[in-house]
């Protein structure tokens, strides 16, 4: 979006409302609004970011309501269509399944009016009517990825997962926000915290739904983790999957030094082999979804991951993934050979042959590590 002066603000308050299939309560939501502007003496528009097979859109204009379809499906995409059209100097973003109260809109752009950037409608500081919110969302979805969205990202939020919210215009236009589902809204506090905006949450009440609720509860969570995987990836896999690898290589090295893996530690020996394979795969994944984080504007290249995106140390990869590779052929190779000069009789190998194995799937798993990066990185080095 391109940024807009104070004076270039047709509006005071854009509303955006998300709908989908909402003929029962779109009427209810616009009067509402409508209402705010009128004892408010506010000039409004009201946006209806539309998606539904049913009278919604017909209604919605009918009240006034500006439609706007976005040709992308989903809850992100609806936003994004909508945020180019609004010209408000303050965004007010809510559901239009009356879930939310709008007459509270004027609590949601006090602190704006004072200097802050966004304002989150916290459901959890302030009423959730009974029936409003299904357990499993009230005691374990939105506390746990609430949970994981402050501890990642150190914030302080009590309901990541609210949709009622108000930005202004200017720090909107400060946001890259990208995601087209469910997601959007860890994205949006995401970025917004990133780029060190002024927040805060104040009480809102939240009411039952008339229609059916659109929500897919595992499906939508699994969105929002792996949005916050796919932000903090080496953390949370990458560190995980090196201690993984480490605690292996002590384990097999101690047995292997020990003697007689085959008949006292063969079992743990293995266990070793498991860690190291499952660490180091575990690893290249974290590492390729940080690249994949870089490449597309959700993270900054510093640190380690600036020195694996590095073209020639990619070749250095694929280097060390061959050595290892031809190393555990080596091994393989003698112990076949070793089995064909006692005429195809007993061999006592199993230690050397796991050893073989760890090195050839590792060196496999770096080898291919390092092709997969640079058809990441493809346009990039040659840019």
């Amino acid at each position: 979006m391109d940024s807009q002066t104070d004076n270039s603000y047709l509006f005071d308050v854009s509303v955006i409302l998300p709908a989908l299939d909402e003929e029962r309560t779109i009427g209810d939501c616009i009067s509402k609004i409508q209402s705010v502007f009128k004892n408010n003496n506010i000039n409004g528009e009201i946006i209806v970011a539309d998606s539904s097979t049913d009278k919604t859109p017909e209604i919605a204009r009918s009240l006034g309501a500006i439609i706007v379809t976005s040709d992308k499906i989903g809850y992100g995409n609806a936003y994004l269509s909508a945020f180019k059209r609004a010209k408000g100097r303050y965004i007010v973003m809510g559901d239009a399944d009356n879930t939310y109260d709008f007459f509270e809109i004027p609590a949601l752009l006090a602190p704006l009016k004072q200097g802050v950037d966004l304002v989150i409608g916290s459901r959890f500081k302030g009423k959730i009517n009974k029936g409003s919110m299904a357990p499993l969302h009230h005691y374990i979805g939105n506390p746990v990825l609430t949970w994981m969205i402050n501890i990642i990202f150190n914030t302080r939020f009590s309901d990541t997962h609210s949709g009622y919210r108000a930005i202004t215009h200017q720090a909107l236009d400060r946001l890259n926000i990208k995601t087209g589902g469910m997601e959007f809204a860890s994205e949006m506090l995401v970025m917004a915290s990133k780029e060190n905006l002024r927040i805060q949450e104040v009480p809102i009440s939240y009411s039952s739904r008339v229609s059916p609720s659109k929500l897919h509860s595992f499906a939508d969570g699994w969105r929002h983790v792996r949005f916050v995987l796919l932000m903090k990836p080496l953390p949370f896999i990458a560190i995980p999957g090196i201690i993984f690898s480490v605690v292996g290589l002590i384990l097999m090295a101690f047995f292997y030094i020990q003697g007689n893996v085959e008949g006292s530690h063969l079992h743990a020996f293995i266990l070793g082999a498991i860690l190291v394979m499952g660490g180091s795969q575990i690893v290249n994944s974290g590492f390729s979804m940080k690249t994949y984080s870089v490449i597309h504007g959700y993270e900054t290249k510093s640190g380690i991951i600036e020195t694996v995106m590095k073209y020639h140390n990619l070749e250095k990869f694929l280097l060390i993934g061959f050595f290892l590779i031809a190393v555990g052929i080596l091994l393989g190779l003698n112990i076949f050979i070793q089995w064909f000069t006692s005429d195809f009789g007993f061999l006592s190998q199993i230690s050397t042959a796991v050893i073989s194995l760890v090195l050839i799937i590792t060196g496999l798993q770096i080898f291919l590590f390092a092709v997969f990066q640079s058809m990441m990185l493809l346009n990039e080095n040659n840019s």
